[in-house]
């Protein structure tokens, strides 16, 4: 498989569409990132104090405009998620490769950040199924991790299914600043 950093493949099934993220998604994203109601869903752990809301169109701009220049950069890559149904965009999905010397070193981080009406099981299994199994060759790891919150029932029971199960440890971040709540799979 190529370099995803140089030629970014999308994903489809049935249901779902996830392809690079660009600037033209910006509308119909500000609907999934102005949604207070999926807003405790979005995992900004070490993200510079950025909670991912975005309640204008210039806030997320901004940010597509960094995801973009993050891709560019080889930092992280980010797939705007369409339902093919409506044939609009619901959320993305972000993946990386973390190095680090502490806990949860040399993983793929999976960040997923859905409109509120799309936070079931259902869904969320299904866009699991199509991304899981190409991130541990796209990310070079043997392990992936995500975070999912306690109050996060339909993501535990989604993330269960593919074999995720909560870890005990926390994960070290910028200034050793530590965070909680992430579940962990190995390929």
């Amino acid at each position: 498989m190529a370099n995803v950093y140089d030629v970014c493949p999308s994903f489809e099934s049935d249901k779902w569409l996830l392809r690079l993220t660009k600037k033209e998604d910006s509308e119909e994203l500000l609907s999934v990132y102005s949604d207070k109601n999926a807003l405790p869903f979005f995992n900004s752990d070490n993200c510079h104090g950025d909670n991912f809301y975005y309640p204008t169109k210039e806030r997320m701009d901004s940010a597509i405009d960094f995801w973009i220049y993050s891709y560019g950069e080889g930092y992280f890559v980010r797939w705007t998620i369409i339902d093919k149904s409506i044939g609009k965009a619901v959320g993305t999905i972000e993946l990386f490769h973390r190095e680090s010397d502490g806990n949860f070193g040399e993983v793929g981080v999976l960040r997923l950040d859905l409109g509120s009406a799309y936070e079931r099981e259902d869904a969320i299994s299904e866009i699991l199924s199509i991304i899981i199994e190409p991130a541990y060759e796209l990310f070079d790891c043997d392990e992936i991790i995500s975070k999912v919150p306690i109050y996060a029932v339909e993501r535990i029971e989604a993330f269960s299914k593919f074999g995720f199960t909560k870890s005990e440890v926390c994960l070290n971040g910028l200034e050793n600043k530590k965070y909680y709540d992430y579940w962990i799979v190995k390929k």
